[in-house]
């Protein structure tokens, strides 16, 4: 007897797993990193400025992938993707691990821009499966896939105060770190969504149609305008998860296994928004809750930068990664309604998105060398209120306005 294949709707449901589970592990890389960055920071007697330089030179990494990646799944698809990029990504930071074992500061920006080029390739082809299983079940649960790459910080972060408080060497951590991800990536694409069903095959066509998709999403209107709401929204993370654990320990001169806590706060309060998502979208749609979160991520970053003392400025970190959860996702969700140029659109967004990780540590670091970590993250709340003024343009086109 010959064997039946799946009905979509299981199909979408194991591959809706699937797709989970690859974005906490990459969340799970993530936040491996950013929660010992005060360690590394102090074996390597870096300032807030040359701190700011380093994530800079890494943050290149992800400019250089972002616009090249959508292209590549095209081609070869989500799955070789993310493999050669959970790959890329081992490597990069098997060389940081070494850079800290050595004391090494010329080697380690190099060694973080080649790990970013994977954690950002490996980013965008994952938002792509995401959009396709989407298309699938007909629900919109990018934010669930989201809440995995949160859930993924929290224990990224967990993980990285333990090692903190338990003195476990940067480079042992880091490398125990890649190689468990790198096993769980391989177990898990085997439940993505066979290619029949995937945005590949639907964004195909010759080498010069794929081309011609990918450059013509430039000059859509709304495709950049969704690139700026994510810009905003990237900023907002983003500024959180390289500053976060930093601004705790200085800013209150505690020990560094309380800024690990600071940031576990954060994504802990962005993984329960993203896991509360779905329904909120569902009810209210996109445009009212993105709102909502522009105002709570406001007022948590104002609490948190001008607080005091110490528990305001944990219910701040609270408030701010609430109101940080979805506009990423819903963003991504965004440039995907429309399956037949998702590709090129999630790529666009992507690059513009991922700018703020450009501009966002040269620029915050030189701030806090002048001013402190905390007062620096201030500069936020600009970017916060243009993402907000700019969020109508989110609502959903195509297929996904007929859900």
């Amino acid at each position: 007897m010959s064997a039946v294949p799946p009905a979509p709707a299981t199909t979408g449901r194991r591959a809706s797993r699937a797709v989970f589970f690859v974005f906490a592990l990459n969340g799970f890389v993530v936040a491996s990193w950013l929660a010992r960055l005060p360690a590394v920071r102090d074996a390597l007697d870096l300032s807030p400025a040359r701190i700011g330089l380093v994530l800079l030179v890494g943050s290149l990494g992800s400019v250089l992938a972002l616009p090249l990646t959508g292209a590549v799944v095209q081609r070869v698809g989500t799955v070789r993707t993310i493999v050669a990029a959970a790959a890329v990504t081992f490597l990069g930071f098997a060389a940081v691990a070494l850079a800290v074992g050595v004391g090494n500061v010329a080697w380690l920006a190099p060694a973080l821009f080649g790990a970013q080029i994977g954690i950002a390739a490996w980013d965008v082809a994952m938002n792509l499966e995401g959009g396709a299983v989407e298309h699938v079940v007909r629900r919109a649960i990018m934010p669930r896939f989201h809440a995995g790459f949160s859930l993924g910080t929290v224990a990224g972060a967990g993980v990285g105060a333990l090692a903190a408080a338990g003195d476990v060497p940067v480079e042992v951590h880091l490398l125990v770190v890649q190689a468990v991800v790198l096993l769980g990536v391989l177990l898990g694409l085997r439940g993505f969504l066979p290619p029949a069903l995937g945005l590949t095959q639907e964004s195909g066509g010759s080498r010069g149609q794929r081309a011609r998709q990918t450059f013509g999403a430039w000059l859509e209107p709304r495709t950049l305008l969704v690139g700026v709401v994510v810009l905003a929204a990237a900023l907002t993370e983003g500024a959180a998860n390289d500053w976060i654990a930093l601004a705790v320990v200085d800013g209150f001169d505690l020990p560094n296994a309380m800024g690990a806590v600071g940031f576990a706060v954060f994504v802990t309060a962005m993984t329960a928004m993203r896991l509360l998502g779905t329904g909120l979208l569902e009810r209210y749609g996109r445009v009212a809750v993105l709102r909502l979160c522009s105002a709570l991520a406001l007022a948590g970053l104002l609490l948190f930068a001008l607080s005091p003392w110490l528990w305001p400025a944990l219910v701040g970190a609270l408030l701010w990664g609430l109101g940080a959860a979805l506009g990423f996702p819903v963003g991504m969700s965004a440039a995907s309604d429309e399956p037949v140029r998702a590709a090129a659109r999630v790529s666009v967004v992507a690059s513009i998105g991922y700018t703020a990780f450009l501009a966002g540590p040269p620029l915050l670091g030189l701030l806090a060398e002048q001013v402190g970590y905390r007062l620096a993250l201030l500069a936020v709340a600009v970017p916060l209120a243009v993402g907000l003024l700019l969020v109508p343009v989110a609502r959903p086109v195509g297929p996904a306005a007929e859900r």
